[in-house]
């Protein structure tokens, strides 16, 4: 798969910069042959699920469901994670085991709760197509890892104000804005052009009847004070992206603004940011106006 590197179309809010490795430039052909593989049924087990299954791009490359879907009725434990804007990503999964894009590609591929396929066994379906007779495990990683790295969300109405549009939120949206990075301590953790600070912390989500039902990044690291935390996702599109959390298990992001006002779940390993608030109902609405505020343009492919 060769092909001249190509530059990315970067909406607005965004960094212009996309850090892709040396070793996998951006081109229009690994790209189009990424997309194809990310609809391709035959990535699974029984041939019904493909990467865009649960990653649809027509709800912001998320599925609407708590946990992940797999072949046969299988179900994940956790929520499929939006792919928007991954390729700023500096690790993966809600529990960042992973390190690259390149390698976290393939891992629902071999995940028998979700497409329950050897690499070998995918390749050799996959070749007896005309238009994947040259793939290897490699460049199919490499390929996927490059498509996905297209898929940008930004131009929203808050980047369009903090780009110097005054008209473009609402009153009541710019009073959320200033809850948002004052009062509601929000911004400590969803900072920067996508809105993650790509850490973890425990909001006490997994918490539950006194012990953790998901050790979260613990199972990565090994370590006591990583017990319950998860990866803080991106906010972009979050109004197409219900339910939320790594489990599912908050439907609205008017329930969303409950729990942090409330200051989370209290546990031993609760994230220091995580304090009552005390907002107001004024204030709870205005937040939630924020929030939807952070929909804009969703973009794919080169």
């Amino acid at each position: 798969m060769s092909g001249a590197e190509r530059q990315l179309s970067i909406p607005l809010g965004l960094d212009s910069f996309m850090p892709v490795p040396e070793t996998n430039p951006l081109t229009s052909e690994k790209v189009a042959i990424g997309r194809a593989l990310f609809s391709d049924l035959r990535l699974s087990r029984d041939e019904t699920v493909s990467c865009a299954t649960c990653h649809d791009p027509k709800g912001a490359f998320t599925d609407g469901k708590p946990v992940a879907e797999g072949v046969s009725g299988r179900h994940g434990e956790r929520r499929v994670p939006a792919l928007l804007n991954r390729g700023y990503g500096k690790s993966f999964f809600w529990d960042g085991r992973i390190a690259t894009l390149e390698e976290q590609v393939l891992q629902p591929i071999l995940n028998p709760a979700e497409m329950d396929m050897k690499i070998e066994e995918a390749l050799a379906r996959l070749r007896m197509d005309s238009r994947y007779s040259a793939l290897t495990r490699e460049n199919m990683s490499d390929a996927l890892a490059s498509y996905v790295r297209t898929i940008l969300a930004g131009d929203s109405p808050y980047d369009r104000y903090v780009g110097g549009d005054r008209e473009a939120l609402s009153e009541q949206a710019r009073m959320g804005l200033q809850v948002f990075r004052r009062k509601g301590n929000c911004a400590s953790c969803h900072l920067g052009p996508n809105l993650t600070d790509e850490r973890y912390h425990n909001t006490g989500i997994a918490w539950r009847e006194g012990r953790f039902a998901d050790a979260g990044r613990f199972l990565a690291t090994k370590r006591s004070q990583d017990m319950g935390a998860f990866k803080t996702p991106t906010l972009r599109q979050v109004a197409a992206r219900a339910p939320y959390m790594h489990d599912g298990g908050i439907g609205t992001l008017e329930e969303v603004v409950e729990h942090y006002d409330r200051g989370g779940n209290r546990n031993p390993n609760l994230d220091s940011e995580l304090q009552p608030l005390g907002l107001s109902r004024e204030e709870k609405q205005a937040l939630v106006a924020f929030l939807r505020s952070l929909s804009g343009v969703v973009r794919e492919g080169m």
